[in-house]
């Protein structure tokens, strides 16, 4: 093999090997391109102000247990969207605080819907909500669909946990594109919460 060719052969092994490194991981920018209001915290947390949010786009689809859900059906309620995948650290991290605050605020006017993606079987996701007592439903959306038709710059599909807070009318109010512990969620859910 040539010179050139074992350094083309590196280059490219290095940019996969970032790729996937970046496709789960903790902080981050976002998706790039596109409007979307965000005021950048410095906790992680982005959030657009209430006259500023953009509609959440369709999200419904099958869960991972085979059900049809509809994210729209959650309006008047908050909806904490969680995007995770079986595979990925970070989320095995986070899944333990998503199960206890979804569990404490049962009944409260929130919502919480996982979208599990790039797992190639449901086998693994529905393995993983058990071990770590989610009880909440989650979509299932293997090649990232679902992320896809969020606007421009509101999801990097590379980052992946990422969690969005929908609004009381269904609309993007805070977003994280990192792992997040009970105190940071629900930094980023009371305030939306709280709105009238």
């Amino acid at each position: 093999m040539s010179t050139r060719s074992r350094a083309v052969l590196l280059s490219a092994m290095a940019a996969a090997a970032a790729l996937s490194l970046s496709a789960c991981g903790s902080g981050g920018t976002s998706g790039g391109g596109g409007n979307t209001n965000f005021v950048t915290g410095n906790n992680g947390v982005d959030t657009a102000p209430q006259g500023k949010r953009a509609a959440a786009p369709d999200l419904s689809g099958r869960t991972i247990d085979g059900k049809t859900l509809d994210v729209a059906d959650y309006k008047g309620k908050v909806v904490v969207i969680n995007v995770w995948g079986s595979w990925c650290g970070p989320c095995r991290e986070e899944a333990q605080y998503f199960a206890k605050v979804s569990k404490a605020y049962e009944g409260k006017g929130v919502q919480f819907v996982g979208i599990n993606t790039r797992d190639t079987s449901t086998t693994p996701a529905i393995a993983f909500e058990k071990e770590h007592g989610i009880g909440y439903p989650s979509l299932y959306d293997p090649t990232g669909k679902l992320m896809l038709r969020f606007r421009k710059g509101t999801l990097n599909p590379q980052l992946i946990p990422s969690t969005l807070i929908l609004d009381k009318h269904g609309k993007v109010a805070a977003r994280a594109l990192e792992a997040l512990d009970d105190t940071a969620l629900l930094k980023m859910l009371k305030p939306v919460l709280a709105e009238k």
